[in-house]
């Protein structure tokens, strides 16, 4: 399915014509009951008169102002049930598409100053599988393997979507059909990209972590009946069929990444509570990584409190925690040209075909790596990175015997150096650089030319800001390692033979 041809992340409000109320029975009987009763498939069309259809233009898009006018928005709903008074404001920005409705951002209501309360949330207005599941059995749900929190949440939505206006979250489902799966910031996950856009990442490992993170997707939808079976007391108020006959695989997908989008990972609570989806949270909050405020759960509410001051009518922004642009842009959409904690992965393994693959093996884990080990290379450390790279890769080139009894009867991570074997060890490491580089089908310059462009594809620019930032990574290693090799005494010497190098990837 095209992403512009996706118009909700939650199921419409759809309710079977012969479906009755079920009795209260045990939650085994309700099982076998449904089981009985399974009716034909009626998958949930993408498409919901509480979000605006794809194409429908600027008419459609006042339209659909005029009418949530009417209902009243998010923050008026939470007020009407316990939100106490706050100091944001919800306001709007175009979306990057015109025939989608503007998206709705946090915003200072009044000036803040550092540790200042922004809101709090009572416990009542924030979803959690405290709230889903209550006292059932949520660790041995979650202990099996098979479901996350994510998918559970997911499903829970799903089916109060088909209440439509008769669920008490209506509001809150009918925003994030509004943000559409991506915060404010910028575009949808990759999860949700065609397979012409997922090339925008091609050289990216974060393509790979995009293809497989789908695949865990689609098992937790083959999974998703266990919740219907063992939540049986929760899912009897709603008399639909089970949830792999009552939604498409497309659907629970579209749900998920909206989940993912927005749900907050709270700190010092209970494994029920730990994962919750806070209205006035993300989407509608900004992520950035250089920011220290988080939603925090205080007594009975989930609060923010800002790390920084602001003018009425400016954007408030949180933490989303230490994680590189390629989890930015798979979880909620965007990158972060600034973000400290952006990072390329190494890895590197000891030759198992070694004869003396066991004994290196013990020397790794003797100094804290592994027989598989993975080297973070974080921006602006690159020089760093390569020096953590080398004793491990000199380990891997000790062929002789005697040099590895040395190396097994010495403290630290010592091993003989000699000039043919530090240039052998450089070389396959910028080799290995060289190789990823190759990899990518645009350098660096055509990225920025390709940047200069107001007009590129919002998710092109996105991939395009990613990719640009790994090269830089990449081609800082290089150098640094390039300059290592130019250090050598002797470049005469050619690098030594390594029948069992280590394997690099």
């Amino acid at each position: 399915m095209e992403v512009s041809q996706l118009t909700t992340f939650f199921p419409p409000s759809i309710r079977h014509p012969s479906a009755n109320p079920l009795p209260a029975l045990p939650a085994f009987s309700i099982c076998k009951n449904r089981l009985r009763s399974l009716r034909r498939k009626s998958y949930c069309s993408a498409s919901s008169r509480d979000t605006l259809l794809a194409g429908g233009g600027e008419a459609a898009v006042v339209s659909a102002g005029k009418k949530e006018e009417e209902q009243g928005d998010l923050k008026s709903w939470m007020h009407k049930h316990g939100l106490p008074p706050c100091k944001v404001v919800l306001r709007e920005k175009p979306s990057h598409n015109d025939t989608h409705k503007p998206i709705h951002y946090v915003a200072a209501s009044e000036d803040l100053q550092a540790g200042d309360v922004a809101f709090s949330v009572p416990n009542s207005l924030v979803v959690t599988l405290e709230r889903v599941l209550g006292n059932e059995t949520i660790a041995e749900l979650l202990t099996t393997n098979k479901l996350s929190e994510l998918a559970c949440l997911a499903l829970y939505l799903m089916y109060e979507k088909k209440q439509g206006k008769k669920s008490f979250w209506y509001p809150y489902i009918r925003e994030l059909d509004r943000q559409r799966g991506r915060g404010q910031l910028a575009v949808e996950s990759p999860l949700l990209w065609s397979d012409s856009e997922l090339a925008y990442l091609t050289g990216s490992p974060t393509k790979a972590e995009v293809l497989q993170r789908a695949e865990g997707i689609k098992r937790e939808y083959n999974e998703l009946d266990t919740v219907w079976f063992m939540a049986g007391s929760l899912f009897q108020q709603y008399p639909y069929d089970i949830p792999t006959e009552a939604f498409s695989y497309e659907i629970f997908k579209q749900a998920f990444v909206a989940v993912q989008s927005c749900v907050v990972h709270l700190q010092k609570v209970s494994l029920a509570r730990r994962f919750a989806l806070v209205p006035l949270g993300p989407p509608l909050l900004a992520y950035r990584s250089n920011c220290k405020a988080m939603l925090t759960a205080v007594g009975d509410a989930v609060e923010l409190v800002v790390d920084r001051p602001y003018k009425a009518g400016d954007p408030i922004v949180v933490w989303c925690g230490p994680q590189p642009n390629s989890k930015l842009l798979l979880n909620y959409g965007f990158i972060d040209e600034d973000n400290s904690y952006d990072r390329l992965v190494v890895e590197a393994a000891l030759n198992t075909e070694d004869p003396q693959y066991q004994d290196k093996r013990m020397v790794a884990q003797r100094n804290g790596k592994l027989s598989i080990q993975v080297f973070h290379v974080y921006a602006g450390k690159e020089r760093e990175a390569v020096l953590d790279m080398l004793p491990y890769m000199r380990l891997g080139y000790v062929s002789d015997p005697s040099e590895m009894q040395s190396v097994i009867s010495s403290q630290g991570p010592v091993c003989p150096v000699s000039s043919c074997m530090e240039r052998a060890v450089l070389e396959q490491l910028a080799d290995y650089f060289m190789t990823r580089l190759a990899g990518y089908p645009t350098t660096l310059a055509e990225d920025e030319s390709m940047l200069a462009d107001d007009n590129l594809n919002p998710k092109k620019r996105v991939a395009t800001q990613l990719v640009r930032l790994e090269k830089r990574m990449l081609h800082a290693c290089l150098q640094a390692t390039n300059d290592f090799i130019d250090q050598l005494p002797d470049h005469s010497v050619s690098p030594c033979p390594a029948p069992h190098a280590p394997l690099l990837k």
